[in-house]
C-alpha cells in the first residue's frame, strides 16, 4: 500500500509561476515524488487574495456569533483567533492582553463564545440526528457535532462507515470549505480511524481459553 501523502503549499512570485511549475508540470511532479508530499503552487497574488478572504470571513463569523462590531472582530483575527473555541477556552488573561481589551471585555467575550458554541452544537445535533447518524458513531470520542454533520452529509453515518475511511480522506472531507472548513491534523485523523476500527479486531479475537 502506498504511503499516504501530505499536502504542502508553496508561494512563488507571480512572474516565477511558470518556472516553478515547469513544462507540463514536470517540476511539481518531480518535487512531489522526491519529497513524498503533494505540492500546490500559489502566486503571491493568490496567497494575498486568500489571506484577505480568510480575514474577512473570520471577522464576519465573530461579528455574527458574538454580536460585536467589526473593530473588535478585526482585533481578534489580527491576534490569531480563528474559531469560537479559541475565544471560549483560551486563558482569559490572553484575551485581556489584546490592545483595547481588559478583563471585563475578555470575560464577556468568552461568555458569548461559549453561549454561541452551545447554541451551534444544539443545531448540529438536531441536524445529524435528522440525517440518520447512528449512536455508535456519535459515541466515538473526538468527533464534534460539526464533524458529525459533515460526515453525515458525506453518507458516513455508522462506526463501520467511518472505520472504512483513510486518514487523509477524512482530513480532506472535513476541510472542504463548503462543509465548514474543519481543520484536522493527519495524525489525529489516523488515530480516530484506528479507534473506530478497534471493534473489528475485538470481534476477531479468540474467546478466552481458545487457541
Amino acid at each position: 500500500m502506498d504511503e499516504e501523502q501530505r499536502r504542502i503549499e508553496v508561494v512563488v512570485p507571480d512572474d516565477q509561476l511558470s518556472l516553478a511549475i515547469g513544462r507540463r508540470g514536470q517540476n511539481v511532479r518531480l518535487a512531489s515524488q522526491l519529497t513524498g508530499w503533494d505540492i500546490d503552487i500559489l502566486t503571491e497574488a493568490e496567497e494575498s487574495e486568500r489571506r484577505t478572504e480568510e480575514f474577512r470571513s473570520r471577522s464576519q463569523m465573530f461579528i455574527d456569533a458574538l454580536d460585536i462590531d467589526d473593530v473588535i472582530a478585526h482585533l481578534l483575527v489580527t491576534e490569531g483567533f480563528g474559531s469560537l473555541e479559541e475565544v471560549a477556552f483560551v486563558p482569559v488573561d490572553d484575551l485581556a492582553e489584546i490592545e483595547g481589551f481588559d478583563v471585563d471585555v475578555a470575560t464577556e467575550l468568552q461568555e458569548r463564545a461559549r453561549t454561541a458554541l452551545e447554541r451551534r452544537d444544539r443545531e448540529f445535533e438536531k441536524r445529524y440526528r435528522e440525517l440518520g447518524v447512528e449512536d455508535d458513531l456519535v459515541a466515538l470520542e473526538g468527533l464534534s457535532p460539526g464533524m458529525l454533520v459533515t460526515l453525515a452529509e458525506n453518507d458516513i453515518k455508522t462506526l463501520d462507515d467511518f472505520a472504512g475511511l483513510a486518514g487523509d480522506e477524512l482530513v480532506e472531507m472535513l476541510a472542504a470549505p463548503e462543509k465548514g472548513g474543519i481543520k484536522l491534523d493527519l495524525d489525529d485523523a489516523n488515530a480516530l480511524v484506528m479507534a473506530a476500527r478497534a471493534h473489528w479486531f475485538a470481534d476477531e479475537a479468540p474467546a478466552a481459553g481458545q487457541e
